[in-house]
């Protein structure tokens, strides 16, 4: 048997106010111009913090552009509702929106664990209309902002927050440091002959893994590749003792170890760990911010894979305004309109 559909008209009065003009009848069970009632608009935007947009508008026999004017409204109606509590250490980050290095800005609340703000591109006005956004007042609570070396990003932090401590993520820290890592085995990939490569294929993530992380054949192999390679040997202890680092909780010993380091990295005739190390004192402040803060974008990385996953489950957005607005319905935990 076929679904019986059933349709209510209803023509809301209309007042016509020789001082004021036409003014039409508020009923409870819709919002202004709405295509639908608000206990089904409450129920779609529910439901899309879950599901992609066209999945909910094929549940509820819609069409997604109107589950996306629903997000949008949901959006609007929650970042002029939430409260907005001081800053004090935030997180900065890019994440990819779309193939072509094109990226979206994110700024992380790290002592709530909260998305903040969401902004198109990764340049330098970007983060400044979030400053501009937030307010001289409010920008004077900040405290510290822990970010990755993108210049664009400490240009804009250096001119909007003088007085907060800029700390350099941990996490694109040891990226660098591993990267110096793999372009010493690809130089002595090129270096080698035939015969001697096939012992060093598919070694990459071996010398990156933690050692705890090993197996034990993967330890047996290793302690045989370091003991025929002297550069991966070089290479392989530096990234080990550069660790160590992030260990030490004394401020001055800390800085002593990496100091230390950074003279045996110059020693060692590796030019890969040569420009890591004029890296490393181009942000040393930053860097050794660490052993006092102890802040991370930890959480910040865990937030973007749940960004990226929003844009996978969807399989993409074509309009950045979209994307930004799911981002902020699924991630920034804003109140919700009371649509029932």
């Amino acid at each position: 048997m076929r679904g019986v559909s059933m349709v209510l008209c209803y023509a809301p009065r209309r007042v016509n106010c020789p001082r004021c003009g036409v003014h039409v009848e508020a009923y409870r069970w819709a919002e202004p111009w709405a295509r639908v009632t608000r206990a089904l608009a409450g129920c779609v935007i529910t439901l899309a913090q879950r599901e992609s947009w066209q999945e909910t508008a094929r549940v509820y026999g819609l069409n997604w552009k109107s589950v996306a004017t629903l997000v949008r409204r949901a959006v609007d109606y929650g970042l002029a509702q939430r409260r907005r509590q001081p800053l004090h250490w935030i997180g900065i980050d890019e994440v990819s929106r779309k193939k072509g290095h094109r990226y979206l800005t994110v700024v992380y609340d790290l002592e709530r664990r909260v998305l903040v703000w969401v902004g198109e591109d990764r340049t330098e006005n970007t983060l400044a209309k979030f400053f501009t956004d937030l307010g001289r007042r409010r920008c004077t609570t900040v405290q510290a902002v822990c970010m990755d070396m993108w210049a664009a990003y400490a240009k804009a932090v250096a001119t909007h927050l003088p007085r907060a401590q800029v700390l350099f993520d941990r996490f694109h820290v040891v990226q660098h440091l591993n990267r110096a890592v793999d372009e010493v085995r690809r130089a002595e990939m090129r270096r080698l002959g035939r015969r001697e490569r096939v012992y060093f294929k598919r070694i990459r993530f071996l010398l990156l893994k933690s050692p705890w992380n090993l197996t034990g054949q993967e330890r047996d192999r290793l302690s045989t590749l370091v003991r025929w390679n002297a550069r991966i040997v070089r290479a392989y202890y530096l990234k080990e003792a550069f660790q160590q680092l992030w260990l030490i909780a004394d401020p001055t010993a800390a800085e002593l170890h990496l100091r230390q380091w950074m003279r045996a990295a110059k020693r060692s005739r590796l030019q890969a760990f040569k420009l890591f190390v004029q890296l490393l004192e181009s942000h040393l402040e930053g860097i050794l911010a660490w052993t006092r803060l102890r802040l991370s974008n930890g959480a910040l990385e865990g937030m973007n894979n749940k960004i990226k996953l929003i844009s996978h489950r969807s399989f993409g957005f074509r309009s950045t305004r979209n994307y930004i607005a799911a981002i902020y319905h699924c991630c920034a935990k804003l109140p919700l309109p009371d649509w029932r």
